[in-house]
């Protein structure tokens, strides 16, 4: 292997008008007072990749508690030190799920969407779910670095890669979606939201889901105007949007819409219903598991863990500990801020 956004109305129905919430990174990541510089960092990993076994716990030690620009410090320092690259390194030494999240974790952000992107358009590992997350989710200026970044690595742009794997109405809304750089500010324009509300419910109404406008608002209108639109539907015609895609089919296309849009709005519910299903299916997704946790961390992994207690009464880590174990285990807490 190698801003926070609104609810959709039908959770808040009893409320008439929702504000937006604050845009506070709400990160898990725990750093050490004192971070060693990198160079002694390099030291002692590798340090934990000789001998006759690895040491795991000192892999955790260090970049489980290190951001990504202390990361990257670490993995250039290593690189200029031993002439080696970090992350094969890892990869070599490590297994399984807990070397699949502890390479993604050391990844630089807009490396690791690019490679996430890339897998999710190989045959093997197909999944325009992961591609509408992350093209929903993160900033404008990630995604702009993530696109920059994938460029970088494989000499194509997401846009074609994405368009080469998808087709019909699926590709009609995922291209133009991971090709945006959308107005990442709070500025609302109220009128706008008003007929645009309208013009949703009309060709939602008309079974029109694949409708050029509707793709058009749903993939390039900002993440505040969106939501602005939202509850202006919700207010004037009873119904949330979400409720109004629900047909009881199993169409993929409708699926992905509805995520998309609750992703742009509503992430935190996104992700806690993502990591329910993983933990909770029979037989754990530790991809998804592994996902949810290293790309989040760092962003807002606080508020998807109050959300999952709140609806499942358990808290998150406690969830994730009572359904895996050894290294894996004990790298997710540290990303969450509970290990000890």
């Amino acid at each position: 292997m190698y801003a926070a956004p609104l609810p959709l109305c039908s959770d808040l129905e009893t409320l008439s008008n929702v504000t937006m919430a604050s845009s506070k990174v709400r990160a898990t990541l725990k750093i050490p007072a004192h971070v060693p510089p990198p160079q002694e960092d390099s030291e002692q990993l590798r340090k934990a990749f000789q001998g006759w076994g690895t040491n795991e716990g000192l892999i955790i030690s260090i970049l489980g508690h290190r951001n990504a620009e202390q990361r990257k410090l670490i993995r250039a320092t290593y690189a200029a030190t031993y002439g080696e690259d970090l992350l094969k390194d890892l990869d070599k030494e490590l297994s399984s799920d807990f070397e699949r999240a502890v390479v993604l974790w050391t990844l630089d952000p807009a490396e690791r969407d690019a490679f996430l992107v890339n897998e999710a358009t190989k045959r093997l590992t197909s999944s325009n779910w992961v591609i509408l997350e992350i093209a929903s989710t993160r900033s404008s200026l990630d995604l702009f670095n993530a696109k920059q970044a994938y460029q970088a690595r494989f000499k194509r742009s997401i846009e074609e890669d994405v368009a080469y794997h998808t087709s019909g109405d699926i590709r009609k809304l995922l291209v133009p979606l991971v090709g945006t750089f959308r107005y990442d500010g709070d500025e609302v324009n109220t009128t706008l939201a008003k007929s645009e509300a309208k013009l949703l419910h009309e060709k939602i109404a008309e079974k029109a889901y694949n409708h050029d406008d509707l793709i058009r608002i749903v993939t390039t209108r900002s993440k505040a105007q969106l939501n602005a639109t939202l509850n202006h539907y919700n207010n004037e015609y009873g119904n949330a949007i979400d409720k109004d895609l629900e047909t009881g089919s199993e169409d993929e296309y409708l699926k992905i819409l509805k995520a998309t849009i609750q992703c742009l709005t509503y992430p935190e519910k996104y992700f806690e219903e993502l990591l329910r299903q993983a933990i909770n299916k029979i037989g754990t997704d530790e991809w998804a598991l592994t996902r949810v946790v290293t790309t989040r961390a760092e962003v807002d992994l606080q508020r998807i863990a109050e959300e999952y207690q709140r609806r499942n009464s358990i808290p998150l880590d406690k969830a994730i500990a009572n359904d895996t174990s050894g290294d894996y285990q004990n790298m997710l807490l540290a990303l969450l801020g509970h290990d000890n």
